[in-house]
C-alpha cells in the first residue's frame, strides 16, 4: 500500500491542507499566523485561532512577508500544530508531501524547505510547485465536450501579489511572468486608512476590517458614476452600506446591517459608501501608487509570448485567489481586456466557485495520479545529493544549465584560470627584470 499523500497549499494568509485519496476532500483552512490576543492575552498557533473570543487589536505574526517565508519559527510552530493530533493526525515519517512555495522564490529559501521537510519532518518524499502549476490539472479550464487548453493564463491575486501566471503544455513561460505588488494585505490596509481618516480609528483592527472588506467590497463597473452617486447624497443613496460592528461583551459578530435590523444604543456602526468600491479599485487603477493596473499587466504579459499563439492565451484567461471573489471582479476584467486585446482575438475568462481552495483542488487530483511517484524527490535521493536533487526535479523559474553546458563552463573557468596564472607571471617575470636591471646599472662617481 503506497504511503498517504499530505496536501499543503501553504498561501501567505491562510493554509489549506489536507490528504489525497480521501473521500472528503475539503480542505481544513487554518490562519498562516502566530496571532496574539490583547483582550485575553493569549498566543494562538495556527490552527488553534477558532479558540480565540476577542477579536479586538490583535497582533499578527506572520511566517510570510512580502511572499517569502522569513520567519521559520513561527512556520514550524504552526506547521507542527497542523500535523499534530488536534488537526491531521499524521505520521509524518511515513507520508509523502505535496507543497506550494512562492512564485520566484529564492534558492537559499528552497534549500531550508528542503531541510525541514527532510531532516525535521522525516517524510519519505515530497513534491515543490508554484500554485499555478497545478491549475492544470483542476476543473478551472474544464468544459464538457472540450479538449484541455494548452494555452492558459492564470490570474492568481492573493494575500500578497496579483501574479500573472503564462502556462504552455503545462509549463509556465517565466520570462512573461508578471507580478503586481497589489493583494489583499494592501487592500484591507487601506481600508484602515480610509475608514480611520472617516469615521473610526480602526488602525490596530486588522481581523475586523478584512471581515468588512470581505462583507461590503465590490468592484465598481462604471467608477466615475459610482463616485458621483456617492457625492451626491452620502447618506441615502443604492450603494451605502451600514455594518454593524463586532460586540465583544456578547460574542457577536459583525454583519451588514438589514432593513429589519434593530439596533441598539450600544452598537457601532460604521457606514461604507464609496469606501465599498474605492478599495477594490486598486486593482484597476493603481495610478496613485505608481503601479500599471491589472488589465494593463496581463495584456503585457500576453504580448511577450509567440505571436501565432497569442490569441490561444486571450481566449483562456483563469481566475484564482481571495482577491477575485469580489462581485463584479470578472466583469469589469472583462470589459477593461477586450478594449485592450486584439480585434480578432476573443477574450474568455473563467472563473470557479472557490477560487481560494482551487489550487488545493487540482493539488488533490495532481497527487492522485498514478505518474506523480516520477515527479518527487524521494529521501534517500535527498541523503545522497542534498537539495541537487530538488534542483533537478522540481521545474523553477531559474534557466537549468543542461549537462552538456557543464563541461563547457568548466573549460571556460579553466582557461580564465590558466589566463590568470599567466598575467601573473609575466607581472613577476617583468618586475624581476626590472630589478635586475636596476641593480646592475654600473654607478658613476665624480672624481
Amino acid at each position: 500500500m503506497d504511503p498517504p499523500v499530505v496536501v499543503l497549499d501553504n498561501g501567505a494568509s491562510t493554509i489549506k491542507a489536507g490528504f489525497a485519496n480521501r473521500k472528503d476532500q475539503r480542505p481544513r483552512i487554518i490562519p498562516n499566523a502566530v496571532v496574539r490576543s490583547k483582550g485575553d492575552k493569549m498566543t494562538y498557533f495556527g490552527h488553534e485561532f477558532v479558540k480565540c473570543k476577542d477579536y479586538s487589536s490583535l497582533n499578527y505574526r506572520l511566517p510570510l512577508e512580502k511572499g517569502y517565508v522569513i520567519d521559520w519559527d513561527a512556520q514550524k510552530a504552526i506547521w507542527d500544530g497542523l500535523f499534530s493530533s488536534e488537526v491531521l493526525s499524521i505520521d509524518t515519517t511515513g507520508s509523502r508531501l505535496l507543497i506550494t512555495e512562492p512564485y520566484f522564490n529564492l534558492p537559499n529559501i528552497q534549500e531550508v524547505y528542503d531541510q525541514f521537510i527532510f531532516e525535521e519532518y522525516e517524510f519519505q518524499a515530497y513534491y515543490r510547485c508554484t500554485p499555478a502549476s497545478l491549475i492544470q490539472y483542476g476543473t478551472l479550464f474544464e468544459r464538457p465536450d472540450t479538449p484541455p487548453a494548452e494555452c492558459i493564463v492564470v490570474i492568481d491575486s492573493g494575500f500578497s501579489f496579483t501574479h500573472v501566471v503564462p502556462m504552455l503544455s503545462g509549463n509556465i513561460i517565466w520570462n512573461a511572468v508578471k507580478r503586481l505588488d497589489v493583494g489583499g494585505k494592501l487592500l484591507t490596509n487601506q481600508l484602515k486608512e480610509l475608514v480611520s481618516f472617516r469615521q473610526w480609528n480602526m488602525m490596530d483592527e486588522t481581523y475586523i476590517m478584512n471581515e468588512v472588506k470581505e462583507s461590503c467590497c465590490y468592484v465598481s463597473q462604471n467608477f466615475r458614476n459610482d463616485l458621483e452617486t456617492c457625492r451626491l447624497n452620502p447618506k441615502s443613496n443604492p450603494i451605502v452600506q451600514e455594518y454593524i460592528l463586532p460586540d465583544l461583551s456578547s460574542n457577536r459578530k459583525g454583519r451588514i446591517r438589514q432593513s429589519d435590523d434593530l439596533v441598539a444604543d450600544a452598537d457601532q456602526i460604521l457606514v461604507m459608501n464609496n469606501e465599498r468600491f474605492c478599495v477594490p479599485e486598486l486593482l484597476f487603477h493603481p495610478d496613485d501608487i505608481g503601479m500599471s493596473s491589472l488589465p494593463a499587466t496581463i495584456a503585457l504579459s500576453i504580448s511577450l509570448l509567440p505571436s501565432d499563439v497569442q490569441g490561444m492565451f486571450w481566449a483562456n484567461i483563469g481566475l484564482v485567489g481571495g482577491c477575485t471573489k469580489f462581485p463584479g471582479f470578472r466583469s469589469r476584467l472583462m470589459s477593461e481586456l477586450r478594449s485592450l486585446a486584439p480585434t480578432n482575438c476573443e477574450v474568455v475568462i473563467y472563473e470557479c466557485d472557490e477560487p481560494i481552495t482551487e489550487a488545493y483542488q487540482a493539488a488533490v487530483k495532481f497527487s492522485s495520479m498514478t505518474g506523480f511517484t516520477n515527479h518527487v524527490v524521494t529521501r534517500a535521493e535527498y541523503a545522497e545529493s542534498g537539495s541537487n536533487a530538488s534542483r533537478r526535479k522540481f521545474h523553477d523559474w531559474k534557466p537549468r544549465e543542461t549537462e552538456k553546458e557543464k563541461p563547457k563552463e568548466a573549460a571556460k573557468l579553466k582557461g580564465k584560470q590558466r589566463e590568470d596564472d599567466r598575467s601573473q607571471a609575466h607581472t613577476k617575470a617583468s618586475r624581476t627584470r626590472t630589478r635586475s636591471n636596476l641593480t646592475s646599472t654600473p654607478t658613476t662617481r665624480k672624481r
